[in-house]
Parts: structure tokens; sequence; C-alpha cells
């Protein structure tokens, strides 16, 4: 039998998450006769919106970037000859990406990542220089401090007490807490304003949208390996996904809930 694979795909898939990306990409308006970098890709589906607003675009160059190769084969098999704009998807890490792109491009998208980077000044300085003059930096996090709506701090209390408690009986084991992910590490959205601004960025737009994620929402990033670290550090993927998901589905019953609101956080900015 296959281990399981604990990506992000599952989580990107979700009605609500596709939405929040087109958000961001029309905040961007993308046009014409640009190089866009979709930072962190993973298997498209960023990439994928901002093709489709590129239609009959044939100037356009979309360059997908990421670390995961397996990632990047399956949004070149999806994608690659599917539309009118150029596509190419490159293997590389984040933090030196531009070496990989080497010419300026005109916008650069990073989505739902931001807060993974332990060094955020670097990776937004990295961003100004692959950038043209006058050329956009979209991104977007809901793991910002603001992102837990104070009327939905009850179930994630619940959900990580009823998973932790599910993790003790079933499996004997306790998250180690002795080290803190960057995810955890939440800027305040006046912070990330200022992040921006600090490295050459004018801020054009920052919205913050209020979402209503389903249960299903809950169990698929429960199958994602970085917020499975992220809440139970130390602990076997597969057990922690397990104990998360069962915790879900009792804190959704225990509470009566449809969804739960999340606040995400969208940047746009122009590098003066």
């Amino acid at each position: 039998m296959a281990s399981q694979e604990f990506t992000f795909t599952k989580f990107s898939s979700n009605e609500f998450y596709s939405a929040l990306n087109a958000r961001l990409v029309d905040m961007a308006d993308v046009g014409s006769e640009q190089r866009i970098v979709d930072l962190a890709c993973g298997t498209g589906g960023v990439t994928q919106l901002i093709l489709e607003r590129l239609m009959g675009a044939r100037d356009s160059m979309v360059i997908g970037i990421d670390q995961s190769a397996a990632a990047l084969k399956q949004a070149m098999d999806d994608l690659v000859g599917a539309y009118d704009a150029a596509v190419d998807f490159v293997h590389s890490g984040v933090e030196r990406f531009s070496d990989a792109v080497k010419e300026s491009v005109d916008t650069v998208f990073f989505c739902n990542a931001i807060h993974y980077m332990p060094d955020k000044d670097m990776i937004v300085q990295e961003i100004s220089r692959s950038l043209k003059p006058g050329g956009k930096f979209a991104f977007n996090t809901s793991f910002f401090d603001g992102g837990q709506l104070p009327e939905s701090l009850g179930f994630y209390r619940k959900w990580m007490f009823k998973s932790a408690r599910v993790l003790r009986r079933d499996y004997g084991l306790s998250p180690v807490r002795s080290a803190k992910v960057e995810s955890r590490r939440q800027l305040t959205a006046d912070q990330y304003r200022e992040l921006v601004e600090g490295h050459g960025f004018m801020v054009v737009r920052q919205e913050i949208d209020t979402v209503n994620v389903p249960i299903e929402g809950w169990l698929d990033i429960s199958d994602f390996e970085d917020f499975i670290v992220g809440t139970m550090p130390g602990v076997p993927l597969e057990k922690a996904s397990a104990a998360l998901k069962r915790g879900v589905h009792l804190t959704f019953e225990e509470m009566n809930l449809e969804y739960v609101p999340r606040n995400w956080l969208g940047i746009v900015a122009v590098r003066v």
C-alpha cells in the first residue's frame, strides 16, 4: 500500500480557496506583454488562474517556480499547451529564484506561503530584485495576527484539545512543544505592510476577506504536512493527521457547526 502524501493539493482544490486566489489575481490586474512569476506555484492552481486572465495574450509569459519536482510535473502535465500565453516551470527554491528567472519581471505572485518564510525581509528583497520598476508584488495569507476571528477562537481551542486527547488515547503520543514553526510566528496586517514598504514598495491594495470554511477545508488542511507539523510538532504525520481529522469531526458535532470563518489578508504592492 502506497504511503500517504501530505501535500497541499487537497486543500488547494477547495472552491473557496480558488476564489480567494482568483480575487488576488484580479486585484493585481495582470495584462498582456508581461512576464509574471507564480512563486511556490505547487501543482499550478494559481498559475492556471493567471493564464485564464491572459486568454489571447500570446505575448505574455508565466513562470511557475517551486521546489517540488513532483508538483511541477503535475502542473506541467495539466497546463502546458492549454493556453495562449507561454508558460514555463522552473525547479528552484524561492530564496534565490531571481537567479533562475534571470530577466526582470512585471508581476510576482506569492500565494499563501509568505508566512512560512523564516526570513521575510530576505524574500521580499529577492522579489524586489526580480521586478522591473513599477512591477507588482501580490501575496495573501490566512496565517497572520488577525486571521482567527474572535468568535471562532472557541473552535480552535476545542479542536486542538480534542485532537491532542485522541492522539494520547489512540497512539500514546503528545506533541513536542520545544520548537515553534515559522507559520505560527504571525505578523499583523500592518506589519506585513511595513515589511514590503521597507523594501521599496508602495502598497496599492490591502484587503481582508472573511471566508466561511466548511468542514472539508479543515479536514483537507489536516492532511497538509506544514500544518500538521505546526500544530503537532514531533508527531508522525500519519498519526497526527488522523488525530486532527477526528478532532475536527468531534468539534463540528459538539458545536453544531456548518462552517468556521477565517480571515485572509491580500496585499498588492508596486515597486517604486
